[in-house]
């Protein structure tokens, strides 16, 4: 059952009084819409973050025959409760429209992967996560993590919702189940597994609009003395460093220590531990326990960033305002560049065709009058277009075979990676730009 008190989060239809006969003529006008409300603890959400306008769903590719389709456009209106501190997107899409066939393969990463397999050792050596243990991580993708756990010897599960992903995963001998989680799949897959002596999830708090359900399931499926870690964006990096092409409809939340260790203790765990990690701009890894097992004392890292946060603003709604300015601002220095850069007879290609890419492409307005292509290393993403500004899409070859002036680099939190991958545009001169924070030529 749902706790007392929180309700399923969304817009609460309100129907409509029966009309007078004179107004039976009338043309017909929408039902009233209440109030959004938090989908942790119910408080009417009446605080704006940041309003991005509209947007299409970032892993939405288009197909070459499928351009003179009409997309579906969503509201990127993020609200700060003013109770508990979630920032937050309605849920517009269900999950199931979004996930069950993704186009997002973590893999395709070379930094992403080596960060799993060091979190791998990690667990290995300070934890002894080994063999005769269960690894269970919840949106396993394909298998970019557990894979490092089953070359150890350690038994291991996949749950993650998209079956064309969970595929690949299987290929690789990481057993997988397509589920999304949360209290039913947490008591099914217990069951016919048995309890997660380590349970794990990374980027996924933030996708899911049920977060209640999703961290009810957690201590359902969690063996009595075992561990859980979570990675997620940190909110505080997103605010500082003018982030907003985080988001996206695919996250529905964006997450402080605050407010993430007040969700987990209402659903009966504990975070004891927190890293701060370079990962997605600046990530949290949080590690929790059952709220009854006292084997692992609470660490003063997890006091100690909870005062950061409190010193910056997180606790109170005043330091929530401001951050849209700063957004517009980074909106017209973005195209400044780009209008010059075009006046100029320059070329400009993109370099991905990630989620963050897609949101900062559609909000400022960005298509091939600006961005003659993009490209990317994920061969399902070849030959298709950005969703909403219809840019093509190639494999990293074709800037070889172009040459550009600029390559903007749109999933900028792996700027290093790109850059040491595209050494040879400097060849003929080409120049990276990172968007984000500010516009950076390197």
């Amino acid at each position: 059952m749902r706790p007392p008190g929180i309700p399923d989060a969304g817009l609460i239809a309100v129907t409509p009084s029966t009309p007078r006969a004179d107004q039976l003529e009338a043309p017909s006008r929408p039902a009233a819409v209440a109030s959004p409300v938090c989908r942790f603890c119910a408080s009417p959400l009446t605080e704006t973050f940041v309003d991005l306008g509209v947007s299409p769903l970032c892993e939405s590719f288009l197909a070459a025959d499928h351009l003179a389709r009409m997309e579906p456009f969503y509201p990127l209106h993020v609200y700060v409760c003013g109770q508990c501190f979630l920032v937050q997107l309605e849920e517009f899409v269900a999950p199931g429209d979004i996930f069950s066939e993704y186009a997002y393969f973590s893999s395709y990463s070379d930094s992403w992967v080596e960060h799993a397999r060091r979190y791998c050792r990690l667990m290995m050596d300070r934890y002894a996560i080994g063999p005769g243990k269960r690894v269970v991580e919840i949106a396993s993708n394909d298998g970019y993590l557990l894979q490092h756990f089953v070359a150890a010897g350690v038994t291991v599960l996949g749950i993650e919702p998209a079956a064309n992903v969970a595929a690949v995963a299987r290929e690789k001998g990481v057993p997988s189940v397509t589920r999304f989680f949360g209290r039913t799949t947490a008591a099914e897959v217990r069951a016919e597994h048995g309890p997660a002596d380590l349970l794990l999830g990374n980027n996924v708090l933030a996708h899911v609009p049920d977060l209640n359900d999703f961290v009810a399931g957690m201590p359902i499926l969690l063996a009595p003395d075992g561990l859980l870690t979570m990675e997620f964006p940190h909110l505080l990096k997103l605010i500082e460093f003018n982030q907003f092409d985080t988001i996206y409809h695919e996250h529905f939340s964006y997450l402080s220590l605050t407010t993430v260790r007040a969700v987990f203790a209402h659903h009966g765990l504990t975070v004891f531990d927190v890293e701060e990690l370079p990962t997605h701009g600046g990530s949290l890894r949080i590690y929790a326990q059952h709220a009854g097992d006292a084997g692992r004392p609470v660490t003063p890292r997890v006091a100690a960033l909870l005062e950061r946060e409190a010193a910056a603003g997180l606790t109170a709604i005043g330091g929530y305002r401001g951050f849209e300015t700063r957004v517009r601002e980074t909106k017209r220095a973005l195209l400044e560049f780009l209008i010059a850069a075009k006046t100029a007879g320059k070329s400009v290609a993109g370099y991905g065709a990630p989620g963050k890419g897609n949101t900062l492409l559609n909000y400022c307005g960005i298509g091939q009058d600006f961005v003659d292509y993009t490209v990317d290393r994920n061969p399902y993403k070849h030959g298709k277009f950005t969703p909403g500004t219809r840019i093509p899409i190639f494999p990293p070859e074709r800037l070889r075979e172009t040459r550009p002036d600029y390559v903007l680099i749109l999933p900028w939190n792996l700027e290093t990676e790109i850059v040491e991958q595209c050494q040879y545009i400097r060849e003929w001169g080409g120049r990276f730009v990172v968007p984000i924070p500010t516009v950076r030529v390197i």
